[in-house]
């Protein structure tokens, strides 16, 4: 499956973890009793909540020695002031901090104690990969706002249990769901300044910025902070590799929503989680591919013969075909259009500038519709030719490989031996279904 996370308040750890609950409630005991694995006295709870315009959960820690499960604010109340990852706007948050000098201040947990303690916990591999992953984006972040080492990142101790519960919450769904692909909508950036230990910051926070490089952002003019360091470090782990991908098309199975706890002005501030059938959503005979497109005007057609037959050659790409088109005063240019796998868009592009001499070309995502089709190598007159048979509404046929027909003299013969192949071809997939039907 796919799911896609529609950011319309913003992302925070909290808000991941109550969206995917409430689209999966059944995994609310695995997140506690990962969440206790890490550390027995943090209890967790996902508790309904309707803002008046849309019904979800919210996601709540409590902190370690806590007599009580926590339950998450009601709508409009103020979070707690220390916990960084809840989405509230009007409190300081403990955002990770630096010391180069000093890497286990009082008040503060360094991020090598915070990781030997994920190391040691008696998690299930898979959640513990993911756990160290999404908090090692955030320590390389804040590494790199600073510039010292990771080793040397420290996280505020008071705002440490609920963000090591939050993302081992993250990592618990995210291992549980095993999900194929994930995307992000556009995220809203907000404005002003958040308040942290040492000082005002900029919203988004400095590491929050690095995290979310490559992802699209918008301004819809509510301030505040609308993505945190570890809803940016949870989309960095998930959607990092493509970070600019739309949504799919496909069949929604499930949807979820997750409240944080700050109030937004006209705006439900929460995340939703649309959960797409894998199957529906890129099915066989429904791919994408991508579509390179230029124009030649000086480049010899001998040269331009061999170029193209090396991008053909070239990993991913799927075809390449050339027509005559006019282009400005007149003058006669092939236009160059490529077939190309969408994960091998950047490799083709890059042996398109290299083969020919073109200097901009245009590239965009297409879907296609595929028969199904099935190789089969028959041998009429002792000779091997490869047939392909499709299946199509009409009925199945077969056209045989032209060019096992090259050494045959004459039209004529080679236009029978293509002819018998293809009918040999056809008694064969016959008797082949009889044979499966029989059996």
């Amino acid at each position: 499956m796919h799911i896609h996370l529609d950011a319309l308040g913003g992302v925070a750890g909290d808000m991941f973890a109550a969206a995917l609950l409430d689209a999966f409630p059944e995994h609310l005991e695995g997140v506690r009793a990962s969440v206790r694995a890490v550390d027995p006295r943090i209890a967790c709870a996902a508790s309904e909540h309707n803002d008046g315009i849309l019904r979800g959960l919210r996601f709540a820690v409590s902190a370690p020695g806590a007599e009580t499960v926590p339950t998450p604010h009601r709508h409009g109340a103020h979070a707690d002031h220390h916990h960084h990852d809840h989405h509230d706007h009007d409190h300081p948050h403990d955002h990770p901090h630096s010391h180069a000098h000093d890497p286990a201040p009082h008040g503060h947990r360094p991020w090598s104690e915070i990781r030997a303690e994920l190391e040691r916990a008696e998690l299930a591999p898979a959640v513990r990969a993911h756990a160290l992953a999404i908090f090692g984006h955030l320590a390389d972040a804040e590494a790199r706002v600073h510039g010292i080492a990771v080793d040397a990142v420290a996280f505020h101790e008071v705002g440490a249990f609920d963000s090591i519960a939050d993302i081992v919450a993250a990592a618990h769904l995210i291992a549980a769901l095993e999900v194929q692909s994930w995307s992000v909508s556009a995220l809203p950036l907000g404005s002003g300044r958040v308040r942290t230990q040492h000082g005002p910051l900029p919203v988004p926070a400095p590491a929050t910025t690095l995290l979310l490089e490559g992802f699209s952002t918008l301004d819809d003019g509510i301030p505040g902070e609308r993505v945190t360091p570890t809803g940016a470090a949870i989309l960095r782990h998930l959607c990092g590799h493509e970070p600019g991908r739309g949504r799919p098309p496909g069949t929604i199975g499930r949807s979820g929503i997750g409240f944080g706890t700050k109030s937004l002005p006209g705006l439900s501030n929460c995340l939703r989680a649309l959960v797409l059938d894998a199957a529906a959503a890129s099915p066989p005979d429904r791919a994408e591919l991508a579509v390179i497109a230029f124009e030649i005007d000086d480049q010899s057609g001998e040269d331009l013969a061999m170029g193209l037959d090396r991008l053909r050659a070239e990993p991913g790409v799927r075809d390449v075909v050339q027509m005559p088109v006019l282009g400005k005063k007149g003058r006669m240019m092939a236009h160059i259009q490529a077939l190309v796998q969408p994960e091998s868009l950047e490799t083709a592009i890059a042996a398109c500038f290299r083969e020919t001499t073109t200097i901009g070309l245009r590239h965009h995502r297409v879907a296609r519709a595929v028969l199904d089709r099935e190789a089969v190598t028959v041998a009429p007159e002792g000779r091997r030719v490869r047939v392909k048979v499709v299946d199509r509404p009409g009925g199945r046929t077969a056209k045989a490989e032209a060019d096992d027909a090259l050494d045959q003299a004459g039209q004529a013969e080679r236009a029978r031996l293509r002819a018998e192949a293809e009918g040999l071809a056809l008694q064969e997939m016959t008797k082949h279904e009889i044979t499966k039907v029989d059996r």
